[in-house]
């Protein structure tokens, strides 16, 4: 199998299997720090922490209090009540449903 480098923040890098995925790497370095992350960013793209990574990249773990995190989560929590909306009142069209600064709402047809 062959290795690919990763480089945190701080400019240190580390070779690990292709194929590991970020949340592996997170507990390779703490597991307070592998609690605390929802997401990872890899050249800057957030990316889900079981993704496996492929090539060699930047990563940047994102946790609960960081910026991005709140994004991802008001995303997640906009398709959970859009699934909900549908399943309340069947035949309910989902147009939009963005993250916008504040929070997020959905359009429904």
């Amino acid at each position: 199998m062959t290795d690919v480098t990763i480089t945190f923040p701080d400019g240190k890098a580390k070779k690990v299997a292709d194929g590991t995925t970020g949340l592996e790497i997170a507990k390779g370095i703490s597991p307070s720090l592998a609690k605390r992350t929802v997401a990872m960013q890899l050249d800057g793209v957030l990316t889900d922490l079981n993704e496996p990574i492929r090539k060699d990249a930047a990563i940047n773990f994102v946790s609960r209090t960081d910026a991005p995190a709140l994004e991802l989560i008001r995303h997640d929590a906009a398709h959970v009540m859009a699934e909900a909306v549908q399943s309340l009142w069947p035949g309910t069209q989902v147009t939009i449903g963005p993250v916008i600064e504040n929070g997020f709402y959905y359009d429904f047809a």
